[in-house]
C-alpha cells in the first residue's frame, strides 16, 4: 500500500544501535603489529641460537637460513589469510573457516601447546641471563625456580588485568633492533672482514652429521615465531587488511636480515662447542663476551687516527660500548624474554576468546572473572601447564632441546594448518575478499593454489614428523595433548547436542 507520508524536519529517528562482532578498539597501526610480532621473534634469537647450535653445530648459519626461507612462506599465507578474517583466532580461524569446526578445534588446540612452551621456554631462558649480576640464577634449580616465579607473577598480573602497552612493545623492539646492529656491526667490521677464515673454519670445521643438520633445520624454526601474535593481534588493528600485510612483510625482512648477520657474528667469535657448552641459553651474552675479548680498542684507535688526541678519544670510546654491551644485552634479553612470556599468556587469553565464541573449547575454559573481565580460569591452566613443563629443568640437563622440540611440535601443526586452510580456502570459497592476495599461483583444476603455500605445507609436516619421529618426549608429550583436546571437544559437543563437524553458532561468553 502506498502512503504520502514524509519526515518533516523536526522529526527524529532513534536507531538501536547493533551489538558489534568486533567489541575490541581497533587502535594498533602496522608498526605497533609489527614490534609485537618482532617482540616474540626478536626474543627467539636469545636462546634459539644456542639451541640450534647444541644440534646443528658450524651448520647453524645455513640451517638458520634455510628455516628463515620457509619462514617467508609461512608469514605470506599468514598475510592472506589475515586480511581475508582479521580475527583473533589466527590460523585456528583460517583452519573453521577453510574446513570445519573439528580442524578449528584441533589448530587452535596446537596453538594453545605452542603458546604454552613460548611461555615456559622464554622464562626458563631470562635466568641466564640475568645470571650475568648473580651468578646462581645459571645454576639448574635456582634458575628453574626464577621461571616458575616469573610465570607465576605473570599469572597473576593477567588474571588482574594488566595490559601490555604498545609503546612498550615498540620501544624494546628498537631499542633491541639497535643493539643488535651493533653487534653485528663491531662482528663484522673488526673481526669477520680482516680475519673470514675464523668464521669458514668454525662452519666448515664443526659440520654436523645428516641426522644432526635435519633435526637442526626442525629445531632452527624456533628462531621464526612471531606471524600467530600478529595474525591474534589484528581483531585490534586499524585497517587490518592492510596493516596486518604489511607488518608481516616488514617482519620478514628485519628479521632476516638480523638473524643473518647475528649468525655471522656468533660464529665470528666463537667456535660453536664453545656456544653448545657455555653459552647455550645465553647465545647473544656469549657474542657480546667474546667481542669484549677479541676486539682491543687501542688496535682500532691506531689504525683510525695518528693524533695522540684521537687515539684517547676513540680507545675510550670503543672501551665504553665493549664495556658497556654485555650489560645492555643482560638487561635487554631479560627484558624481551619476559615480555615475550607475557605475550605468550596474553594470546592464551585472545585465543581463548575466540575458541570458546565458536565453541571450539568448553566455555568454562572462557569464563570471564565478573571484576577483572579476564578469562582467568584458562590463565591459570595454561600458565600451570608451563610450569609442570618446566620440572625436568631441575634434573634434566637436556631440558633446553625438549623445550624446543616441544614447542616445534605445536607451532608446526599450526602451520601445517595454515597453509592447508589457506589452499582448501582458494577452492571452497574462491570468492571471498582477499586483500592480499599470494601471487605466483598454478591452477589446478581451474583452482588458483599458491605456490609458497603448497611448500609450506610440505616443509612444516616434514619438519613436524621429523619432530615426531626423532624426540620421543615432544611425540608422547605433544599427541598426549592433541588427544586431550580431541577427547575434550568430543565430549564438549556432545553433551551441547552440537554437530561434532560442521560449524556451530557463536556463543555468549560466561561472565562468573
Amino acid at each position: 500500500m502506498k502512503t504520502n507520508w514524509r519526515p518533516k524536519l523536526g522529526d527524529k529517528f532513534i536507531r538501536r544501535p547493533r551489538a558489534k562482532a568486533h567489541p575490541l578498539r581497533r587502535a594498533i597501526g602496522s608498526f605497533g603489529l609489527f614490534s609485537a610480532g618482532y617482540g616474540n621473534v626478536g626474543s627467539s634469537i636469545y636462546y634459539a641460537l644456542g639451541l640450534v647450535a647444541l644440534i646443528a653445530l658450524g651448520a647453524t648459519p645455513i640451517v638458520l637460513l634455510i628455516a628463515g626461507i620457509f619462514f617467508i612462506f609461512t608469514a605470506l599465507s599468514y598475510a592472506e589469510g589475515t586480511a581475508m578474517m582479521p580475527e583473533a583466532g589466527g590460523s585456528a580461524s583460517f583452519a573453521r573457516r577453510g574446513f570445519n569446526d573439528l580442524f578449528g578445534s584441533i589448530t587452535g588446540w596446537a596453538l594453545a601447546f605452542s603458546y604454552i612452551v613460548t611461555i615456559a621456554i622464554s622464562s626458563y631462558t631470562a635466568p641466564a641471563y640475568l645470571g650475568y649480576f648473580w651468578q646462581p640464577l645459571t645454576e639448574p634449580v635456582t634458575g628453574t625456580l626464577a621461571a616458575m616465579g616469573i610465570i607465576f607473577f605473570l599469572m597473576c598480573l593477567n588474571i588482574i588485568g594488566v595490559k601490555q602497552s604498545s609503546i612498550l612493545n615498540t620501544f624494546f623492539a628498537l631499542l633491541d633492533v639497535i643493539t643488535q646492529i651493533i653487534i653485528i656491526l663491531l662482528a663484522i667490521l673488526f673481526i669477520f672482514a680482516p680475519h673470514p677464515e675464523i668464521f669458514s673454519h668454525n662452519v666448515i670445521g664443526n659440520w654436523p652429521s645428516a641426522s644432526g643438520l635435519i633435526l637442526g633445520i626442525a629445531i632452527a624454526t624456533l628462531a621464526y615465531t612471531g606471524v600467530e601474535t600478529v595474525s591474534q593481534l589484528s581483531e585490534e588493528a586499524r585497517h587490518p587488511a592492510i596493516t596486518a600485510p604489511r607488518a608481516l612483510i616488514l617482519l620478514i625482512a628485519v628479521v632476516m636480515i638480523l638473524f643473518s648477520g647475528i649468525s655471522v657474528a656468533a660464529f665470528s667469535t666463537m667456535t660453536p662447542t664453545e656456544m653448545a657448552l657455555e653459552w647455550a641459553r645465553d647465545p647473544i651474552a656469549g657474542i657480546a663476551y667474546g667481542l669484549s675479548i677479541a676486539i682491543v680498542p687501542e688496535e682500532i684507535a691506531t689504525g683510525l687516527s695518528s693524533s695522540p688526541a684521537g687515539i684517547i678519544v676513540i680507545t675510550a670510546f670503543f672501551g665504553g660500548i665493549l664495556k658497556l654491551l654485555p650489560i645492555l644485552v643482560a638487561v635487554l634479553a631479560t627484558s624481551i624474554l619476559i615480555i615475550a612470556t607475557n605475550a605468550g599468556l596474553m594470546g592464551i587469553s585472545r585465543l581463548t576468546f575466540s575458541l570458546g565464541r565458536f565453541q571450539l573449547i568448553p566455555l568454562l575454559f572462557s569464563r570471564v572473572h565478573h571484576k577483572f573481565e579476564t578469562p582467568y580460569r584458562a590463565i591459570i591452566l595454561f600458565s600451570s601447564v608451563a610450569i609442570l613443563l618446566l620440572i625436568p629443568g631441575f634434573f634434566k640437563p637436556e631440558t633446553f632441546v625438549i623445550l624446543g622440540g616441544l614447542y616445534v611440535f605445536g607451532s608446526l601443526l599450526a602451520f601445517s594448518l595454515a597453509h592447508a586452510s589457506i589452499l582448501r580456502l582458494r577452492i571452497r570459497h574462491p570468492e571471498l575478499s582477499r586483500p592480499f592476495k599470494l601471487r605466483l599461483n598454478i591452477k589446478i583444476k581451474g583452482y588458483e593454489l599458491p605456490v609458497t603455500a603448497i611448500l609450506g605445507l610440505v616443509f612444516s609436516s616434514a619438519i613436524w614428523l621429523t619432530i615426531v619421529t626423532t624426540q620421543p618426549y615432544a611425540r608422547w608429550v605433544g599427541l598426549g595433548w592433541m588427544a586431550l583436546g580431541l577427547i575434550t571437544y568430543f565430549i564438549f559437543r556432545h553433551r551441547k547436542k552440537l554437530p561434532l563437524i560442521r560449524v556451530a553458532p557463536e556463543a555468549k561468553l560466561p561472565v562468573d
